[in-house]
């Protein structure tokens, strides 16, 4: 009786040490025209709404019960969709991006940044080329698409370096939760995929973290012209001990995910083993000459970091797309 007792009691601590400082949840928002509701001057809502193109908000934005992680405890999820017309302030990419609206400081000590993407086969993502997703400012972590060396993949990247990545299927939920250690200048991540819970598969990767708390961009930036749909869910960020939970849903599809550790500069990583297959990328830290082959068209060829070749294949060349930190053969 008090071995359970016992017992109890550290699964109640071990739970109260998460806090949730900023819930992003899209349970409050009904209809597109909610979005409308922020404003500089009327700062309401989970989101800052100003990163989009020039139609209306449901061109952008959309919210249903559909669109959500069925494993999700949320009552909607978000279609985010990305098209022609979706160029901010006259930039040349297409961009459709939501920010938190918050007072909560989202920048220290050990904090887990929570979210679940998935697309269908109506209006999928065009991987040949660049997509960043769900990034910070500064770029020192975030996932992307349509990139070197594997354009279908999901790679997790911390500063310019691939440190992991699995393939991106329509109709899989994919759960993550980027770990990053304000204090220690460290970043991970967490995975999984339907209702399975969240197991580590990247840890220790040194980097540069900082944010203002008002530059996580919870949406899609790519360099295309495509209409593209992105569902998004289960948005939440909080610190102390990691929350591994899916929720009390079920979904259909996903996988259980085992890991094992490996080496890499900076820190270990660890390689999942899924199904599908994902796989992990070794991380060079220090930026060295490049030396090999000239790199294909929509690879990478520069940024913070970088190692690899610094010229591109004839008929591309080497064009800042977000620089210091990312160049690319176009």
């Amino acid at each position: 009786m008090m071995k359970t007792v016992i017992t109890a009691l550290a699964l109640f601590a071990s739970s109260a040490s998460a806090s949730k400082i900023w819930d992003g949840s899209f349970s409050s928002y009904s209809s597109s025209s909610d979005f409308d509701k922020w404003s500089w001057s009327n700062e309401v809502g989970e989101y800052q709404w100003y990163i989009h193109g020039s139609g209306a908000t449901s061109k952008y934005l959309n919210v249903d019960a559909s669109y959500k992680n069925p494993a999700s405890t949320e009552t909607h999820g978000l279609k985010l969709t990305i098209d022609n017309t979706a160029f901010w302030n006259g930039q040349t990419m297409q961009r459709t991006e939501l920010i938190p609206q918050t007072t909560a400081n989202l920048g220290s000590g050990q904090t887990y940044y929570h979210f679940s993407l998935m697309h269908s086969s109506t209006n999928p993502p065009d991987t040949s080329v660049e997509h960043q997703i769900l990034f910070f400012e500064s770029h020192f972590v975030q996932l992307k698409l349509g990139v070197a060396p594997n354009p279908t993949y999901l790679q997790f990247f911390a500063g310019s370096n691939s440190v992991w990545s699995t393939p991106f299927v329509a109709g899989t939920w994919y759960n993550f939760a980027y770990d990053i250690n304000f204090s220690s200048g460290a970043v991970g991540l967490y995975f999984s995929t339907g209702s399975s819970p969240l197991a580590k598969v990247v840890s220790g990767v040194s980097t540069s973290p900082s944010t203002n708390s008002a530059d996580f961009h919870v949406g899609v930036l790519a360099f295309g012209h495509s209409t593209e749909d992105w569902y998004i869910s289960g948005v939440y960020i909080e610190s102390g001990t990691i929350t591994t939970s899916i929720g009390s849903g079920s979904s259909g599809s996903g996988s259980t995910v085992t890991s094992s550790t490996t080496s890499v500069s900076g820190g270990t990583t660890s390689k999942p083993v899924t199904t599908p297959t994902t796989t992990t990328t070794s991380v060079a830290t220090t930026t060295s000459a490049a030396s090999g082959p000239a790199q294909t068209k929509y690879g990478q060829c520069g940024g913070t970091g970088w190692t690899g070749a610094t010229t591109c294949v004839s008929g591309s060349t080497c064009s800042a797309v977000s620089p210091p930190y990312y160049y690319q053969c176009l």
